[in-house]
């Protein structure tokens, strides 16, 4: 072969592994879009299908073709995966949650601590109008 063949061949190779390991890593919750820009679809095994058992649902890549380039995630595992990070996001919620009496708290103290400054800056405009008059009568 070719030495020039030969290093287009294997670089085609490569960019084919590196989409098949982009496709892998982008499969994560519940798919949206496919990579190829397909829209995905809710497939559901029929009787005739025996490689898997009746009725398995799959999210599937409009445009599917067993090349790797698009999508056919179990639709268990997308939905689990929806789950986990719905839980997830509950949680950060519930702490924040949590947070709040204590900030309300630091806000009342603010507000006092406020109310005592704006009577101390009363005091001083009212001192430096009395030395203002001292000064220049």
């Amino acid at each position: 072969m070719d030495p020039a063949e030969e290093r287009r061949e294997t670089k085609r190779q490569k960019e084919y592994i590196n989409m098949l390991g982009y496709v892998a890593d982008s499969e994560y919750r519940i798919p949206t879009r496919c990579l190829c820009g397909g829209r995905i679809i809710d497939e559901v095994r029929g009787k005739e299908d025996y490689d898997t058992l009746r009725g398995k649902r799959f999210f599937t890549c409009k445009n599917y073709q067993a090349d790797g380039f698009h999508y056919r995630q179990p639709w268990v595992i997308g939905v689990q995966e929806e789950i986990e990070c719905l839980t997830k996001r509950v949680e950060e919620a519930e702490q924040v949650i949590k947070g709040v009496p204590n900030l309300n708290k630091q806000i009342e103290t603010l507000e006092s601590q406020v109310k005592i400054l704006t009577g101390q800056v009363d005091n001083l405009t009212v001192q430096v109008a009395d030395l203002e008059k001292l000064c220049f009568e």
